[in-house]
This record gives C-alpha cells, structure tokens and sequence, in this order.
C-alpha cells in the first residue's frame, strides 16, 4: 500500500477540535464558574466545526469526493460493531438499573465489619463498574454510600470517595461492556476477551496494592459504627450473567441479550416495575449512548479526510523521533491516548480519536492488536480518573456536596490510589514484563 506523503498542516481539525473543546470547557468551568462547564460545551458541534476545517482543506480534492472519503470511513465493520454495542450495552444498564448495584454495595458493608468498609466500597466499585460498564454511574450510585459510611465509621470522606473513584476505573478499563472497552477493541480490531485477558493482569496487581494500602489507613483509623440498609441480592443476577458470559468469550450481543431478558424478567416478575416503564428505561439507556454514537461517526469521518491529506503520516514521523523501538512505541500510544484524554475530558473520545492513529503506531511499531487496545483503553482510564475536571471528579463532588459536605478535587486526588498504581503497573509492563504471547 502507498504511504501518503506527509502533511502536518492535515492536522489542523483535531487542532481546532481540541482548542475549541478545551478552551470552551476552562472558560465555562473555571472563569465563569459555570458547574460541569466542561460538559456544557456540545461536543458534537465542536466536532462538526473540525470537519468543516478538514473540508476546507486540500482544495484538490472536489467536495463530492471528500464526501466519498468520509463514507468509506464510516463503511467499516468495526465502526457499525461498535455503534450496535454502544446502543445494546445502553439498553442493558437501563433494565437494571441503580437498585441493583445499591444492592451489591449494602449486602456486603452488612457482611462485613466497619473496619473493612473502605476496602468494601472500592471491592463494590470495583464488582459494579465491571459489571454496569460506566464509571460515572458507579460514582452516582456509590459515592452517596460512601459519604453515609464516612459519616457513620470514622473514616474520612476524600479516603472513601477516592476508594470508589478508584474501584470505578478498575471497571471502567476492564468491563467488557464499557464504551472504552467497545471502542479500543472495535477500533483495533481484537477481541474482547483478548484485551481483558492482557488487561487483567496489568490492573489486578495495582487494585491489590490499592486494597493493602486502604487496609493499612483503615487499621490506623478509629472506628465507630456500622451501616444498615435493606439489598435485594436476586436483582445482582443479570450482572452476574453478564460479567461470566464475557470472561468465557462469549459473543458480546448474546452475553447482553442474556442479561436484557434475564433483568427484565427479574424486575417485572419481582413486581420492582411495570413493563412499559422498563422499554421506557431501555430506551432512555440507549438514548445515553447515542452521542457517544454520534461523537465516534464525526470522528471516522474527521479522521478519514486527515488520513488522506497526510496528517497521520506526519503524526507518526514527529512520534518515531522520539519513541524508539516495540516499548517506546507503546509508550507512545499510552502517551498519545492520555493526552488525548486531558484534552477532552473523556476517555471514549480520547480513544476513538487515537484509534486511527494507534493502528498505524501497531504496524510501524508491530503492537499487536490486543496490546494496543489494552493500551488505548488503560492509559485512558488512568488520566481520566485523576484529571480534575473530568466527568468522574465532578459527579463524585456534586454527590458529596448535595449531602452536605464540603470538598474539593484536591482534597480527593491523593487519595486516588488505583490510577496512579495503575500507571505504574502499565510501565512495568511495558518495560519489565517480556511478552511471551505468539498472536
């Protein structure tokens, strides 16, 4: 295949993307104090204005052509595979809704003494987010538990929101139903279970350290109580299903459908809702899910003019000048990914925008696909659970002030143990741990 001839000026709409998405978002957030300003900025249309730049671009290239362009990067299985998993994965978490995970949480802080309870919020985050596949509705399910355990325990409210920040990421990185997890593999081209099997070892060493570290400030803490509250654990079954069917390689749309019927007949059997309200709540599921549809359309179609024009190549010459080698290469996708994901605040975009780009890393570097889908989706993670402004930080603020405490993102990024052990182990992995695997 004929390399295109290298063009930085191609780059210019992921330029005008990130200045007007991050410029829009410091001003709402931090000058005129707007709450979550950076998700008042609509994504999609800073998205739509990047594409007008890249259509402006190249006037060698008829407008009618550079339509065809962006339609053969929308006319890919892996696009279409990630859309359809997108709105299923949206559909299932709105069968089982939040008793379900409240559920999880409940049953264990009453199986278990107060001393643990911190360790238990991030085992709970870390169960439910796998199991939901979205971090941020784990943090508005959980946090607020978090904050009645602190009130009640001893322990401090950074120390337990930062727990379940971090069991929050855990999942957010391996769940196989999470839009990161979708779109890594999607846009790399690997199966599910490949990347949760690389995946997997390189977060299990980071949340047992996490665990030890929680287990150590609990012991110095004196405790004064327990929490009560009622659970439903019958509710717990369809994330079960779902969480199995993935591990054993399951087709990832029959591993939903599984857990849409089973939930759904648990919730109306159960009396916990009618059956108009539950297509009503899977159709607001799959609503959550349709700009992130949106946002990974823009993007195939922004990508393809660039990839034609020569701004992938002149991104990959600039990166072989400072990465070197299989690691370096690997390190420079981390990298690329991660700043990726400051700039936008969201690490499925970060990781679709990158996608392109990490497939040409892969051949040039030869990264195999399940290594760089691992990669896009754990360095993502790790940048997005501690960056300040990021969608995770804010709700979890927002829950803890609703109840009447006052804190701030400072107060809780020390406490976030698990992102930063997972960048380690991601190093360590990178650089210390030989890959042995053939394919």
């Amino acid at each position: 295949m004929q390399k295109k001839k290298s063009n930085p000026i191609a780059l210019m709409p992921i330029v005008v993307f990130l200045v007007l998405y991050l410029g829009l978002g410091i001003l709402f957030e931090y000058v005129l104090e707007i709450p979550m300003g950076f998700y008042n900025v609509p994504i999609v249309i800073a998205f739509l204005v990047a594409i007008l730049v890249a259509c402006l671009q190249n006037r060698a290239v008829s407008f009618d052509e550079k339509l065809e362009l962006m339609a053969q990067g929308l006319a890919d299985k892996n696009i279409i595979t990630m859309l359809l998993i997108f709105l299923t994965a949206g559909s299932f978490v709105g069968v089982v809704g939040r008793d379900s995970a409240e559920s999880v949480a409940y049953f264990m802080l009453s199986m278990i003494p107060a001393r643990f309870a911190v360790a238990v919020l991030f085992v709970v985050a870390c169960f439910v987010s796998t199991a939901m596949g979205t971090s941020v509705g784990t943090i508005t399910l959980i946090v607020p538990i978090a904050v009645a355990v602190a009130g009640v325990s001893g322990f401090s409210v950074p120390l337990c929101v930062g727990s379940v920040m971090g069991g929050a990421m855990f999942g957010d990185n391996l769940s196989f139903i999470s839009d990161t997890t979708i779109a890594a593999c999607n846009g790399q081209g690997c199966a599910m279970k490949d990347k949760f099997k690389e995946n997997f070892w390189i977060a299990l060493p980071a949340a047992v350290v996490t665990l030890i570290m929680i287990l150590v400030l609990s012991f110095k803490t004196d405790i004064n109580g327990q929490i009560q509250q009622s659970y439903n654990l019958v509710q717990i079954i369809p994330y079960l299903l779902v969480l199995a069917g993935g591990i054993a390689g399951i087709n990832v749309f029959v591993v939903l459908l599984i857990g849409i019927v089973s939930g759904s007949v648990i919730m109306i059997a159960g009396g916990h809702i009618q059956a108009i309200d539950l297509l009503s709540n899977m159709g607001s599921g799959a609503a959550g899910m349709f700009e992130t549809s949106m946002v990974a359309v823009l993007v195939a179609a922004m990508c393809a003019l660039i990839r034609e024009y020569g701004g992938f190549e002149a991104l990959l010459q600039f990166i072989k000048k400072i990465f070197k080698g299989n690691k370096g290469g690997q390190l420079g996708m981390g990298m690329l990914v991660g700043a990726m994901d400051i700039a936008t605040a969201n690490n499925t975009v970060a990781i679709v925008m990158a996608n392109p780009i990490a497939q040409e890393m892969s051949r040039e570097y030869g990264i195999k696909p399940r290594k760089a889908a691992s990669l896009l989706d754990t360095f993502s993670c790790v940048f997005q659970g501690v960056i300040p402004y990021g969608a995770q930080m804010l709700v979890a603020i927002s829950a803890v002030n609703e109840l009447g405490y006052e804190i701030s993102a400072f107060q809780i990024m020390p406490k976030l143990f698990y992102p930063y052990l997972l960048l380690v182990s991601s190093l360590v992995w990178i650089f210390v741990i030989p890959d042995r695997r053939s394919k």
